[in-house]
Parts: C-alpha cells; structure tokens; sequence
C-alpha cells in the first residue's frame, strides 16, 4: 500500500528529528501503533492494527461514499498525510514502554495509538505523558486509565470495567425480575492475573457490594496451559452467575474446560475479552452460545451503525474478512477522533490539539452513542455498550430492554442439552 512507500521514505528522512520542522518538510504526520502483535492475544493484536490501517487509509485518500468525518478530504493542513509505524508490545508492559520510547525517541513518532493491554497501556502512556505526546487508547478497559486524573495527553474511546460492572449487576437485577425463580444471588469472578484483570476484578466487588456474594474469587495467569483447577474451583463453590475477565484463547480455554467437568453457572458475563472476539466465538461453535458480555459492535449492530457497513469492508480487506468486534473498531475510532482534532486546531503542536480533543463532542459514526467527548482524565462520557448473549453463533442484543432484538435465554443451557 502506498502509505508503506511513504512511511519508508519518512523514516529515512525523519529519523531523530525533531516533529516541528521536519513534518513541515516532509508533509506527514507520523503515528505510532503498540499492540500485541505476538503472544497470547496476537489475533486481537493484529485486528487492532488493520483497524488503524483502516482509518489511515480512510484518511490519506478522498473516500466521499463513507460516512464518516473527513472522509471526503484528501490530505491534511494544506497536504499532510498520515503515515503508520508498527510495534508489537508481545502484550508485556516493559516491552510496551520500551517501543513507547523508541517510536518518540528514535522514530520521531507525533502521537500513539494502542496498546490493547491494559498493562502496557499503562506504563507506555506514561512514557507518551512525559514526552507532551497524545496517546489515543481504543480498547483497554482498565477503569485505573482514565482515573489518573494529572494525565493531558492520554484518552480513551471505549467503555471502562467499572461501567461495565456495573452492567452486570444490573443484568442480574433485571434476570431476577424478569426470569421466573432466577434467585440469583451469589457471584464467582474469574480472572487473568493482570492489570485489565485485577482491574475488573476489583469493580465487580465494588458494584456487587451488598447486593450479591462473592463466593469464587479466582485468578489464573494469562496464557495457561490448563485451567482444570480453576474451574474445578468454580464448580465447587457453584455460584449463580459468573463475571470473566479473560482474553483471547485463555477463553476459549476457559468455555472448553467448563464443558468438560460439565460444569455452567446460570448465568455468565463477561467483559471485553474472548467472549466478543468473533474468530473465538467460530471456533467454539455452538459451545460458545448462552454465554452473555458486553458488547460495543458486533455485525449484528449494523442497523444501528449503518456508517459501518462501508468502513469494514476496508477492514475485512485486511483480515481475511473477519469483521470488526468490539474491540477493534474502537481502534479506528480513536484514529479518526485525533483526526479531526488535528484538523480543528489547525496545529501540529500537541499541547493545543490536546486541549482541542477535550474541548468539543466529536461525531463519530461508528460508535454507539454516535459521539465522542473526553473528560479530565481521557475518559469518553458517551462510551455506550449493549449487553448480548450467544444464540446461534450471532450476538443477540438482550439488555437494556429498549436496545433489545430478543430474548435472554436463561438459565444457559446445559452442555448435554445443546
């Protein structure tokens, strides 16, 4: 693609330079990726990537036919383009923060978008605060983020586990309400040992205080090989519903294992994780129905979102035609947000672009509540997600009621009902 060719040239021109005068020069705006692009959750890694690629290609090139902002425009500031730099953080924290100091030091990056982890994210933008760089965060989930209040350069699109906790719990008033002898009332949490995860962890105790009690507070470490003990843990202790907070293949692992020592809650959440990851949810089958998460796009949206439609087929070009999950999308939405700062403050310089990113509510179509506004810390207010349940391999929308296409089907199913 012709933005590689720049990006070759860039680098070669730009290479320790300062971003002020040598972007004048060149006419590119160079931004730099962090994700897992190897590892235990290299799949979601790599779709984050295209969906970057997927904004900048959106950005670089006059694309009237999609709906969404400054897809009409070609080039930026009187012919800027914007050009990639890719790193793979491996989905380690001190990977992350060291890639985070090459882009800036050595690649002369503008701005960052990543990380995916919230445990990279964290130290990587900590890096990016203290070089005055923006770092646009898409999916890291991790309520802590966004807490750190001192942060001017760091924002975040999508929703947070504290939000989300609070969903869950809401969920389980509603099932109670609604579903005859649910008698919901107490709750296993399963983990990765990780920030995202103790994060989640942490704010479903918060939400489920008083309501619900705990009674299976299990963590595992990434990537495991097993987790036969850990749901051996679950079973014994049998709560009513089960909050999960586990990515990638871990969740898969986690679906198989649970169907081995037949084993099902009544009712299962889970947060940005395996759950919503479409390639999983395939490969799962039908053992992957039943189980229930929060969700900021799934195909299943598109009525909603009809901006979409157009936009993933970039994306889908890139992947093989896997479509865009929750997670990914968020990526390209943060690309395109920091786009249309740029363009309103008319301004390569970080600190006003910054401050432009929070002082206005930008439209952006592939979101679910149509728009994107920042408060102090980087938070979007208007991050929106519907909770949905597997039902035949699609996303059923099923909570809050008025966002719903279908019915929960609950308790789950048995593994030898299905």
């Amino acid at each position: 693609m012709k933005f590689w060719i720049v990006a070759a040239v860039a680098v070669a021109l730009m290479l320790g330079a300062a971003p002020g005068p040598s972007l004048a020069q060149d006419k590119v705006i160079k931004i730099g990726t962090i994700f897992p692009l190897t590892g235990p959750v290299a799949l979601a890694g790599q779709r984050c990537k295209a969906a970057v690629e997927t904004a900048v290609d959106i950005l670089n090139n006059k694309n009237p036919a999609i709906k969404v902002p400054l897809a009409d425009k070609k080039g930026w500031l009187e012919g800027y383009k914007f050009v990639l730099v890719h790193t793979d953080s491996q989905g380690k924290p001190d990977v992350g923060k060291a890639e985070a100091e090459r882009l800036i030091n050595q690649e002369g990056v503008w701005a960052i978008i990543g990380a995916y982890n919230s445990a990279v994210s964290g130290p990587a933008s900590l890096v990016a605060e203290r070089a005055k760089k923006i770092f646009m965060c898409g999916a890291s989930s991790a309520a802590s983020l966004t807490q750190r209040k001192e942060m001017k350069y760091f924002f975040r699109t999508a929703s947070t586990d504290e939000v989300e906790s609070q969903e869950f719990t809401d969920v389980l008033a509603w099932l109670n309400k609604t579903q005859k002898n649910a008698n919901l009332k107490t709750l296993g949490i399963i983990y990765e040992n990780s920030v995202f995860g103790k994060n989640a962890a942490q704010q479903a105790m918060k939400a489920a205080a008083g309501k619900y009690q705990i009674v299976a507070d299990v963590p595992f470490n990434p990537g495991a090989t097993n987790l036969n003990s850990e749901i051996q843990t679950l079973k014994a202790k049998n709560p009513d519903a089960l909050f999960g907070a586990v990515l990638g293949a871990d969740y898969a692992l986690m679906v198989k294992t649970m169907k081995k020592m037949n084993w099902l809650p009544k009712v299962s959440l889970n947060y940005c994780s395996g759950y919503q990851d479409p390639v999983i949810a395939k490969q799962l089958g039908a053992d992957a129905d039943f189980f229930m998460g929060s969700t900021g796009y799934s195909p299943e949206f598109q009525s909603m979102m009809p901006a979409v439609a157009e936009v993933e087929k970039i994306f889908k070009s890139k992947t093989g035609g896997v479509p865009y999950d929750s997670d990914s999308i968020q990526e390209t939405i943060a690309m395109l947000v920091l786009a249309q700062a740029i363009e309103k403050a008319k301004s390569l310089d970080s600190t006003k672009v910054a401050e432009t990113l929070y002082a206005n509510t930008w439209p952006s179509p592939l979101s679910l509540s149509g728009k994107v506004a920042f408060v102090p810390g980087g938070q979007n207010k208007f991050a929106l997600s519907i909770i949905t349940q597997l039902q035949g391999g699609k996303y059923k929308k099923v909570f809050p009621t008025e966002k719903a296409d279908t019915k929960p089907v609950f308790p789950m199913k048995p593994w030898d009902k299905r």
